[in-house]
């Protein structure tokens, strides 16, 4: 068979693994733009089940400990939902409704005989990301040639997951090769964002910013190597953490350009609330992951860095000190992005918190040196995993991964390496400067997450706001903001772009077209400060009133 077959094949296996009994016509349910009025308008889900996956997963996990819900009738919820979203939006590569359940019983059972339930996320359902290999399915990760291969163990977070008590029913869809923060590849085609099908979901766990957003998940799973996390939860109105590597468990995934040491990805949730990304890295993190995976370092959650955070916050404790920068020097974000930014820091002074500016140190450089680590393979990895089955590269590839660009020896990798451990070194001292400058110390900073808001399909160019932190590999934690007003959000007619790629940027945005659209901004902190930068963020959100759960 050619790629076009295999393709339509898992096309259709996907498709058929959705209940005839689920089906609807989205359509002539939702024939605008919005899919988000699906779940109520099909009819599909019960008033119980609506509010079921309407619920924080620190409240489900709540009550499937305490015997008033139990697992079975939580995970056919969000197994309906599910089924919603990928009819909707296109996101799912792994769909097995049938696996979740056996496994939801098997916990109801456990359940009946102990009354306790077996870990922190007892009978949850959590949705992956098609990175995470799950025994006896595929991973395809939008690569053709991948399909047909069948996983013969769990990815070590899999494992983990699973013994906290999480329940398995959804892989979500990614771009070919991940390299990209758009959802498309040439198994199943594009993801769309459920708030508009004009704009993009993001990448590359676009799909789990899509099906969460949509809520067929309550949390999902995702990776990070250069704004993956971040993009969809920014594009989706989600919550999501970029945790430094170390912290989290990344053995036995699939991967591309495994090996590739200078610049890590990292594996993380996204979700509606801090609470339910805390949820997810104290269960992960009970599981001792250090035990099973050589990267990660012995760090139990440390409740003393999160409560350092809370004695600033109560009365008399000073407040937090904040840096902030609307603009890294490459390019100017949209009106909407910028507003975004000025809401959180005028919300935060009238809370009695000090924001400060921060200058972005060297972020054309970061931005560079990352671009050629990347490719420094010169696609190798890519391109010849596509030669395997003979499909093409989707055309966002190249934004990313440059073909074009040499191949680099080792001294050259050696000399990026050192470069980078420079580079962070060097920002580490500008911290340190502007704290003595200020005779305070920061806790943080506030920045853009992307330049746009949602943007619309194959429109995303900058990645620089994600990828420099990525390079310093700090801790980020996105919170949604706003959303794009165009009576408010007008176009600047009289912008003089700061580099070539921000003339293209710029000259993308259209008031009318991304109305509506997601804001959002990330928390910034240093190196494996995961507790205290989930609870500014946490702050930020209730300041905000966005960190409020249903």
């Amino acid at each position: 068979m050619g790629w076009e077959e295999i393709a339509a094949d898992k096309k259709q296996r996907i498709e058929k693994s959705i209940p005839v009994e689920w089906r609807v016509d989205v359509a002539a349910l939702c024939p605008n733009d919005s899919f988000m009025d699906l779940p109520a308008k099909s009819g599909l889900l019960s008033p119980d089940e609506l509010a079921i996956t309407d619920s924080s997963a620190v409240d489900l996990v709540a009550k499937l400990a305490s015997g008033q819900l139990k697992s079975v009738d939580v995970t056919l919820a969000f197994c309906k939902r599910a089924a919603l979203a990928h009819q909707a939006v296109n996101c799912a590569l792994e769909f097995f409704p049938e696996l979740a359940l056996a496994q939801a019983k098997e916990l109801d059972d456990y359940y009946q005989k102990h009354k306790a339930p077996v870990g922190p996320l007892h009978g949850l359902p959590i949705s992956l990301k098609d990175q995470l290999r799950v025994k006896g399915l595929e991973t395809s990760m939008g690569y053709v040639a991948w399909l047909g291969k069948y996983a013969k163990e769990d990815s070590v977070l899999t494992a983990l997951l699973r013994k906290a008590g999480a329940v398995f029913y959804v892989k979500t869809s990614v771009p070919q090769s991940l390299m990209v923060c758009e959802t498309v590849n040439n198994v199943i085609g594009r993801t769309l964002n459920p708030r508009n099908k004009n704009w993009s979901c993001g990448g590359s766990s676009g799909g789990e910013g899509a099906i969460v957003a949509f809520r067929g998940g309550v949390i999902g799973v995702g990776t990070d190597i250069g704004g993956s996390i971040r993009v969809p939860s920014a594009f989706n109105f989600l919550y999501g953490i970029r945790p430094s590597h170390g912290r989290m468990p990344y053995a036995k995934m699939v991967n591309s350009m495994e090996g590739q040491e200078t610049v890590h990805s990292v594996v993380g949730p996204l979700a509606h609330s801090v609470d339910d990304l805390k949820l997810f890295v104290t269960s992960v993190l009970k599981q001792e992951p250090w035990e099973y995976d050589s990267k990660v370092i012995p760090l139990p959650w440390r409740q003393g860095e999160e409560d350092i955070v809370k004695s600033k916050l109560q009365s008399g404790g000073g407040g937090l000190t904040l840096g902030f920068y609307n603009c890294d020097g490459n390019v100017l974000p949209h009106p909407p992005i910028l507003r975004g930014v000025e809401t959180v820091v005028s919300t935060l002074k009238d809370n009695g918190h000090t924001i400060v500016p921060w200058q972005p140190y060297k972020h054309d450089f970061a931005v560079n040196l990352i671009g050629k680590i990347y490719a420094g393979d010169g696609g190798q990895d890519i391109f010849s995993v596509l030669r395997e089955s003979g499909e093409p590269a989707i055309p966002n590839i190249q934004d990313l991964v440059d073909p074009s660009l040499p191949r680099l020896d080792m001294n050259e990798i050696w000399e990026l390496q050192r470069q980078k451990w420079a580079y962070q070194c060097e920002y580490l001292e500008q911290w340190r400067l502007r704290e003595a400058e200020l005779g305070r110390e920061i806790d943080a900073f506030i920045a853009p997450m992307t330049a746009t808001a949602a943007i619309r399909h194959n429109q995303f160019r900058y990645y620089g706001y994600a990828s420099a932190i990525n390079l310093l590999d700090w801790t980020s934690v996105v919170v949604p903001v706003t959303f794009a007003d165009k009576a408010v959000d007008k176009k600047q007619t009289d912008f003089k772009p700061l580099t070539e790629i921000d003339g293209v940027v710029q000259a993308e945005y259209d008031p009318e077209a991304y109305h509506g659209a997601p804001v959002a901004v990330q928390i910034v902190g240093k190196r494996l400060t995961e507790e205290k930068t989930l609870a500014i963020a946490k702050e930020i959100g209730r300041l905000l009133g966005n960190e409020v759960t249903p």
